[in-house]
């Protein structure tokens, strides 16, 4: 057996230097750093990776002992080694000046890729002007909720193409303030934690971007707009409390949209984001308020194929949105917990008219169930039995318990009369 171990390490160890040093770089540094035990040939391999992860740093005990390998680690590496360096401690304050001037080696370096979620985050004017960082990614959390985005220097990121930021602040006078330095950014993540500030107005004019994801985690009522000036969009993800009034100005490269829906609040809000989104291809929605018909009539999107509605009870809404998509071929439904609903006050109601795409185009369709509830059996002997060209039905348990519940819902479901003679049906558990 010993003889078998030694011949593996001896290959292992006769591969050239930069192919040990690619391997180490997909792994976190701590076991990177642990392989120079081994033996001689493996002391100083991890020294020449390229790819600096630490990780996540949950004590003092930890962060001092980390702070001596990231000085030792950036004082023997060489420019352009360095391709990412992540450092995560959220949760505990490391010095000021130790972060910011490990960014400014890591400029000196030539670095491509920054990751940092610290606390008392300072950053330093020389990671505002690096002319190699193509993917920046910083959240300074915990619990002081103070911005850090305080810059006098002016921002010129000529490679930048990915900006993952977090602000807690008028993000109008700082936020925006980095964007705008960045003429190649192609993916923009941008969360808004807004306590009492003045409306504001987010203009996103950015020519090259393809994907946007935009947060909000705000906490009064006040309205503002976002308005969207972005021709080469492609992917638009809204997240949180829908408190923004969406002004497309041109969006006409949009192929999908993931937007949270507020109909008893906020209903016009989310009667004009999705017309601004009717040209979409996929659309996942997400219902925040409790079942209800649609107030406003729902736009036509004539270019969808793919549509998710995630916690939605009413079946209403459902055939809403259905009736509006003349070209759907795939359906996912995922219902609302059954805690939040009363069932009986939400009687299956066929509808009048059989929407044109279960005629012509829907092929599949994924019902995910929380618990089984007898109305169920409606709806989908309704689906199953007017879908002339449905190819599968998918039915999903989430976090249903029950043995004997999903076997009566198997069943009955097996009993249903298929409009489609190439209908299958599938049964998965979560």
């Amino acid at each position: 057996m010993s003889s078998i171990g030694e011949n593996v390490d001896d290959r292992l160890s006769r591969l050239p230097e930069e192919i040990l040093s690619h391997i180490l770089s997909l792994m976190p540094m701590k076991f990177a750093v642990q392989t120079s035990i081994l033996s001689k040939r493996w002391r100083y391999v991890w020294m020449f990776v390229t790819n600096l992860d630490f990780g996540e740093i949950h004590s003092m005990d930890s962060l001092h002992s980390l702070t001596k390998i990231v000085d030792r680690v950036l004082k023997f590496c060489t420019p352009s080694q360095v391709k990412l360096f992540r450092l995560h401690f959220p949760y505990i304050c490391a010095r000021k000046s130790s972060v910011s001037n490990w960014i400014d080696e890591l400029v000196r370096l030539k670095i491509s890729e920054l990751d940092l979620q610290v606390q008392q985050l300072q950053l330093p004017p020389s990671m505002f002007t690096c002319r190699t960082l193509t993917k920046l990614r910083l959240d300074r959390s915990g619990y002081a909720f103070r911005d850090v985005w305080e810059f006098k220097c002016p921002v010129n990121l000529p490679c930048l193409k990915t900006l993952d930021i977090a602000v807690y602040a008028t993000p109008s006078v700082n936020a925006f303030k980095l964007i705008s330095g960045c003429p190649m950014l192609e993916s923009l993540s941008l969360e808004v934690t807004w306590f009492n500030m003045n409306e504001e107005d987010y203009v996103f004019n950015i020519p090259t971007l393809k994907r946007l994801k935009l947060t909000w985690s705000k906490y009064d009522l006040r309205i503002n707009k976002v308005i969207l000036n972005v021709p080469n969009l492609e992917h638009l993800y809204v997240c949180g409390a829908l408190r923004s009034v969406f002004v497309m100005e041109d969006v006409s490269s949009l192929v999908e949209a993931s937007v949270p829906l507020d109909y008893v609040s906020y209903g016009h809000l989310s009667a004009e984001l999705l017309k601004g989104l009717s040209g979409v291809k996929s659309l996942s929605v997400y219902n925040q308020s409790s079942p209800c018909d649609v107030n406003s009539p729902l736009p036509v999107f004539p270019s969808m194929t793919h549509l998710v509605l995630k916690r939605f009870r009413h079946f209403g809404q459902i055939f809403q949105f259905l009736e509006s998509s003349p070209e759907l071929k795939q359906m996912c439904v995922i219902l609302a917990e059954p805690f939040q609903q009363k069932p009986e006050e939400y009687s299956w109601v066929e509808p009048e008219l059989v929407p044109a795409c279960m005629l012509t185009n829907l092929t599949t369709i994924k019902y995910s169930i929380c618990e089984w509830w007898k109305r169920d059996i409606p709806f989908l002997k309704y689906m199953m039995g007017n879908a002339k060209v449905l190819k599968t039905i998918t039915i999903t348990w989430e976090n249903m318990s029950n043995e004997n519940e999903k076997l009566v819902c198997a069943e009955a479901v097996k009993l249903l009369r298929r409009a489609s003679r190439y209908c299958e049906i599938h049964f998965h558990e979560n």
